[in-house]
């Protein structure tokens, strides 16, 4: 998908339309975004379910769950706008599932 390097975009903080430059937000792990989200190794390392003997009812299940699931061939890209008047980004409301995106190419409108 191709993008624009800039274009002319409504800023909720300058209450106005304005120039407004597009970047899109770096990818992180999901351990990183979301450290303590349900499911999470750092969260069941905090409530203490990891040591001890047997599953408590759920470790034995993770491998038959995690070859059942279908793998997305894509991620979500988030598109980051940037305001030239008062310099504060925004990000857009759904991030769009995209293999590529390219900023900076010439885009006919």
């Amino acid at each position: 998908m191709k993008l624009p390097k800039e274009t002319r975009r409504y800023c909720p903080y300058c209450r106005k339309h304005t120039q407004q430059a597009i970047s899109i937000a770096k990818q992180r792990a999901r351990s990183s975004t979301h450290p303590l989200s349900r499911g999470g190794k750092s969260r069941t390392n905090a409530r203490g379910l990891t040591t001890g003997y047997g599953n408590k009812g759920r470790y034995s299940k993770m491998a038959v769950k995690s070859r059942k699931m279908k793998t997305k061939v894509t991620k979500r890209l988030t598109v980051l706008y940037k305001c030239k008047i008062c310099g504060k980004s925004k990000g857009m409301k759904t991030a769009i599932r995209s293999g590529r995106i390219e900023v900076g190419e010439k885009v006919s409108k």
